[in-house]
Parts: structure tokens; C-alpha cells; sequence
């Protein structure tokens, strides 16, 4: 293993926080103590960056003795206690303090490195209306730049063009800015992150009222994924003065829109929120959003106007564990409310795909293979909907059931039952004698009696099934309703040309595995269907999954498709982060280690069986992905590149060569596994 693989750094991510400490009104002794207690749990837990209030030094709500000379001294000398305080510990502190300079006070967020004061950075929407009125005491920072400022003896850059960089840790690049700043239409952290910074901090006071919680998430979320970037806020808390105000002290941290850590709200202890957010998704991220350099460019380059401090973070790249919660099921929410919006909103996306082909080319006829296995299964009540929805019968569905030398009765019985259910046109096609009549034109052996059961055996049968299927829909002035998954696209795990491969439309093509699953659990709890119909689609999500293409063996197990390729779980993790995000593989296979590795830790997706509830250690997790690498870049993008139309339903992406994925037929895996190699377990 590189020694380095367990450490978040190595990983490109940064152990963030949002800092509440307890205020104490104007006593900037006892405020710089209680900033040092929590900068010190914070160096205890592994924190790279800590952000405070806003004015967490001075406090807040103060009003007219911001204006004191003594009031001045004070912050600056707890200001030089908290870097004094801090020279020994990781975190890299924001903190919020009035500072004067050149006749005027400046609300300003103060950056300290290892006992160093490298920066600060003045407020520049100041708020005077309703409640506020900090025209009257502090300067706007808009326009200072380029300048210094002296804190006590050390002279530091000054001004809203400054980000921070680390000299030793590429991906630890941030900016600051204070409150109002992102509660205007033009957040200066647009253009911190326009800069390249990475994550975005925000000092807050920002008195309680009803509903303005909701506020500062939606604006943090919100500015998080316009920035294309981490955000951390964090709000002042109890012990700040209510005379005319209150105070809940909130802390969140978000990435890319979603919320990764929140603070209790209204708690009398000092509260540290902590979470690891992820730079190189945040990096990929903007690659691959040609929008946000064009943004970049219409500002003028913001990184040719912001000073790029730098300073040294030391990292020692030690294995502090990961605080992020990573969904097993990339593709499947693991809270009720999302899960439910999610499954109406996917199976709606098939449903209206489908609707909307049958309607341009006039058919008479939905033809679908129906094996009793998930993927057809799903495709089949996909089409029965669809033709709901048109006002057709659903007796305009051919469902065609073609049992072959491996066939067993379990399925092919639930076949019959989820037709007939449904209310489709049902019939059967025994493709045995057609498939023994190719084998023995191709001198198979298995067309003597011997019992090889090798590619080609498994082929023939897959490739008359869709040819019947062809055949059928011309014969019935139809089209054929492919069945084939994502999981299988990526993986290559389908019969090219006249096989599963094929059809006039997929409507599965966008679904991975793991997602048909919950769909149809999705369709069964929403009753979109009949209490016969659900009984058997309750039958089907209990089967294991096989192709049933090889006879069972002598202990009469059948053929079973994860013992060839890997547990679908694990290939649709890997799946959503080669497609969605491209992180590196050894990333994929470090995120997924800490998702898979403790079955009863975390979050399982509501309504998953608890016997198939399951871990997976490192060794596993390597294994199938360098197998995956292989079918993934090397050996299936032929087969992506002849898809036919189907709809994308998930953001995690489709392989589609007209959509997300394009990419060479006749590529390698080999970066990809020597990346693996170099940098993984």
C-alpha cells in the first residue's frame, strides 16, 4: 500500500470547519480564550481551516464603542494572543476583528498560519438598513487593494484581492469574506473562486430571525455550486448582546450545493462543525464546466487582479479518518423524502422518453423481451405506463418469453405472471431448437454432447432472442423496447450488434443496477400498479441476478453474473465517479473503501433488505476495480459508441456517445491502473 493512501491530503480533500465559539460582549480577553480552546480541538481533530464569526474578537453587537481607542487596542493585542496561542497547532484560523487603518475601521477577517498573521481582509457590503448600521462605524473595503496593513508590528497584506494558497498542499487555496458580502447580488467570493480559490469562507454575525436560517443555507448552497466550490459560514452565537437582537450561532459547510456538516443551533457550548471537502471534484468539476472559465474570462480574469498568498501548512499526511458521509449508492438518495423524488422523477424520465417515441413513429406495438429478471422486468412496466398514459391498451405490448438451455423455471414462471398481470399480449418463443441448429452449423461442441459452455454457447442464445425480437417487431408493425442497464453499458456486459445490446429504444440505458432496484420498490410502495402486479415484482427483486445463459453446475447453482464481473454496488460506485466526477483510482477506491467497509455504519437506502446488507475490505475493492478499469476504458467503449436513443435519467451521467461520454473505441486502461498502483492500497 503507498504509505500516504489513508490520508485525506493524499486524496486532494481538506478537513474544514465552522467555529462557534461562546461570545462575551466586547471582552476581547475572554473572546481570544475561547477562540484558542477551539482552535486547539480543532488542531485535536485534524482541521486544516477554521473559520470564526464575524467580529468574534471584538463581538458583534458592540454598536457605538466599535468607535473606543481602547476598544481598538484590545482587538489588536487579542488578535496577537490568538496568533501567539496558535504557533504550534495545524488549523489555519479565520477570525473576525475591527481593525483601523488610515483613519478608517474596517470589519475584517484576519488569516493566521502557524502563530502568523499572513492577511486580512476587509468587509466590503456593509449592511445599513432594518437592524444594521455598520456605515456608522466601519469603511467599506470595495476597491482597497494592492495595499498593507500593520497589526501590532507585522506588516501584512491588506485588501479584497487576496486568496490564500498553500505552498506545500496545491489544492489548499481559499478566500474570505464577511456576512453581507454574499447576501448582495455579487458575492466577492465569486470572484475569489473565479481566482482559483477552492473553498470560500464566510464570517458571520447575522442576528436570528424566523426563517433566516433557511436563508443562510439556501445562499450558501446556492453560492457553493455557482462558485463551483466549497463554502463555509459560520454565524455568531449565544453570549453575543441581545439587546435588541438574538443570536443561534449556525455553522454549515456545503460543497457544490450540498450540505456536508451543520451546526445544533441556539447550543450554550462552544460547537466545532467539521467536514472533509473534496478539491478535486471541485477541480474536475470545473473542467468540465466550460461555463466557469467563460465566467473567468467576461470578469477579466480575476486571477490577474487577486495577490495569491502564500504561506506553509506543513501536512504530515497522517490517516485522520474521513468526516464525510459517502452514499454506498451514488445513484440512490439514502433519505426517504430524496429517495421518493428521485424514483418519481427517473421513472417519469423512462416514462415520458418512451411515450414520446411511440407518438413519432405511429407504431402499433411495444415489443419487449420479458426473461422475469430486473432489467426487462423494469422496462416492461415502463411501457405499460407509458401506454396509460397515451390512452392505448396495454394489450399493444408484445411481452415475449424465450427460454433457453439455462432457463429456469423460477423466472420464466414470473415472466408469465408479470405479463399476464399487466394485462400485456403474452406470448412464448422456445429458442432451443433455433440455437442447436446455429450450433451445429458452427461445429459447435456442444451441438455433440459435450457440455462447453463457452461465449459463443451464451451468445447464440442472447442474439436469436433479439433477433426474434426484430423480426417480431416487423412482423407486428412495432418497435423493440431495449432492456439493457447503465451497470452492464459500463461494463460491457451485453451482446454487441443483434443481442441485449440492440433496440430501436432503451429506455434502461441511463438506469444503473442498483437504481432499477429501487424504482421498482419505488413503483410497488406508490401502488402505480395492481396488488397481482406487485406480488410479482416483489418475487423478481428476490432473485439473484444471472443471466441464466449456462446450464447450473452439479451442485445446481446457477450462473451468476456479480461472480464474473463484481457486485453491481461496487461497479456503480465506480461507475459514478469515472463518469460523473473522473477522480483519480485510486480516490474511487479509497471513497469507496469508506463507504463499504462497516455494514452498520452509515445511512442504507430506505427499504434495502437487510440480509443483502454487506462489506467489502480494501483488497475486495481493488480487485474489482482494477477489473473494472479494464472493461471500463479498455475493452466495452465499441459496444457505447453504437447505442441506440435512451434517455439520460441520472446527473451521475449515461455513456451515451451523443451525451456524457465520449470517448476512443480503441483505448487503454493502462494511466488508469498504474495510477491505481502508484497511489492506491
Amino acid at each position: 500500500m503507498n504509505e500516504r493512501f489513508p490520508s485525506i491530503h493524499h486524496h486532494r480533500m481538506l478537513r474544514v470547519a465552522a467555529a462557534t465559539p461562546r461570545a462575551s460582549v466586547g471582552d476581547t480577553v475572554a473572546n481570544a480564550q475561547a477562540t484558542l480552546e477551539l482552535a486547539k480541538r480543532a488542531h485535536e481533530e485534524g482541521a486544516d481551516l477554521v473559520v470564526f464569526p464575524e467580529l468574534n474578537i471584538t463581538s458583534y453587537a458592540i454598536d457605538d464603542l466599535h468607535l473606543q481607542s481602547a476598544q481598538h487596542e484590545a482587538a489588536r493585542d487579542a488578535v496577537l494572543a490568538v496568533a501567539e496561542g496558535t504557533k504550534d497547532l495545524r488549523p489555519l484560523l479565520i477570525v473576525g476583528a475591527a481593525l483601523p487603518r488610515n483613519g478608517r475601521l474596517y470589519n475584517c477577517a484576519v488569516v493566521i498560519a502557524r502563530g502568523n498573521i499572513i492577511g486580512v481582509v476587509p468587509k466590503t457590503f456593509l449592511p445599513n438598513y432594518r437592524e444594521y448600521y455598520e456605515k456608522r462605524w466601519f469603511s467599506s473595503g470595495a476597491g482597497l487593494t494592492g495595499l498593507s496593513i500593520d497589526v501590532g508590528g507585522n506588516v501584512v497584506p491588506f485588501g479584497t484581492d487576496l486568496i490564500f494558497a498553500a505552498s506545500d498542499l496545491p489544492h489548499f487555496i481559499f478566500h474570505a469574506e464577511i456576512c453581507e458580502d454574499y447576501w448582495s447580488p455579487t458575492p466577492p467570493s465569486t470572484m475569489g473562486a473565479l481566482a482559483g480559490a477552492l473553498v470560500c469562507c464566510n464570517l458571520s454575525a447575522s442576528n436570528v430571525v424566523i426563517g433566516k436560517s433557511r436563508e443562510r443555507a439556501m445562499l450558501s448552497a446556492a453560492q457553493s455550486a455557482r462558485a463551483v466550490c466549497a463554502y463555509v459560514y459560520s454565524a455568531a452565537g449565544p453570549g453575543e448582546s441581545t439587546t435588541d437582537l438574538a443570536w443561534d450561532g449556525q455553522g454549515m459547510i456545503h460543497e457544490l450545493g450540498e450540505p456536508l456538516a451543520a451546526s445544533t443551533r441556539f447550543s450554550l457550548t462552544p460547537e466545532l462543525v467539521l467536514a472533509d471537502v473534496d478539491c478535486e471534484r471541485l477541480l474536475q468539476e470545473r473542467l468540465r464546466m466550460g461555463t466557469f472559465g467563460d465566467a473567468a474570462t467576461f470578469s477579466g480574469h480575476p486571477e490577474t487582479r487577486f495577490r495569491r498568498i502564500g504561506f506553509q501548512h506543513l501536512p504530515d499526511y497522517a490517516d485522520v479518518g474521513l468526516k464525510r458521509a459517502i452514499r454506498r449508492f451514488p445513484f440512490v438518495p439514502d433519505t426517504p423524502a430524496r429517495l421518493d423524488e428521485d424514483c418519481y422523477e427517473a421513472f417519469n424520465i423512462q416514462v415520458e422518453g418512451l411515450l414520446k417515441r411511440v407518438k413519432a413513429t405511429g407504431v402499433k406495438r411495444l415489443v419487449i423481451g420479458v426473461s422475469g429478471g430486473l432489467d426487462s422486468t423494469h422496462a416492461l412496466i415502463v411501457a405499460a405506463k407509458a401506454l396509460d398514459r397515451l390512452g392505448r391498451p396495454r394489450s399493444d405490448i408484445l411481452g415475449i418469453t424465450m427460454p433457453g438451455f439455462a432457463t429456469s423455471e423460477g423466472t420464466k414462471d414470473n415472466a408469465w405472471k408479470l405479463m399476464r398481470a399487466l394485462g400485456i399480449t403474452a406470448e412464448e418463443i422456445d429458442i432451443r431448437p433455433a440455437a442447436r441448429t446455429m450450433l451445429e452449423g458452427l461445429k459447435h461442441p456442444f451441438a455433440a454432447g459435450e457440455p462447453v459452455y463457452d461465449v459463443t454457447f451464451e451468445n447464440v442464445q442472447a442474439g436469436l432472442r433479439t433477433d426474434y425480437l426484430f423480426r417480431l417487431a416487423n412482423q407486428r408493425e412495432g418497435i423493440v423496447v431495449g432492456t439493457g442497464d447503465l451497470s452492464e453499458l459500463a461494463l460491457g456486459w451485453c451482446t454487441y450488434g443483434v443481442g441485449d445490446h440492440m433496440s430501436h429504444y432503451g429506455v434502461n440505458a441511463g438506469v444503473p443496477k442498483t437504481l432499477i432496484q429501487f424504482l421498482i420498490r419505488w413503483c410497488i410502495a406508490t401502488d402505480q400498479y395492481d396488488p397481482e402486479t406487485d406480488a410479482v415484482l416483489e418475487a423478481i427483486l428476490a432473485q439473484e441476478i444471472s443471466p441464466e445463459l449456462v446450464p447450473a453446475d452439479e451442485s445446481g447453482a446457477m450462473q451468476s453474473t456479480e461472480s464474473k464481473i463484481g457486485p453491481y454496488p461496487l461497479n456503480d460506485f465506480f461507475t459514478h465517479y469515472v463518469i460523473r466526477h473522473g477522480l483519480a483510482p485510486s480516490k474511487i477506491a479509497f471513497l469507496a473503501w469508506h463507504a463499504w467497509r462497516d455494514a452498520e455504519a452509515g445511512r442504507w437506502p430506505i427499504g434495502y433488505p437487510e440480509e443483502a446488507r454487506t462489506a467489502y475490505d480494501l483488497e475486495t475493492v481493488k480487485s474489482w476495480l482494477q477489473k473494472f478499469l479494464v472493461r471500463f476504458f479498455q475493452t466495452s467503449q465499441f459496444k457505447r459508441s453504437a447505442l441506440p436513443n435512451s434517455p439520460k435519467v441520472s446527473p451521475g451521467g449515461a455513456v451515451s456517445p451523443r451525451g456524457d461520454w465520449r470517448a476512443p473505441a480503441d483505448g487503454t486502461a493502462t494511466s488508469w491502473l498504474e495510477e491505481l498502483a502508484a497511489n492506491g492500497p
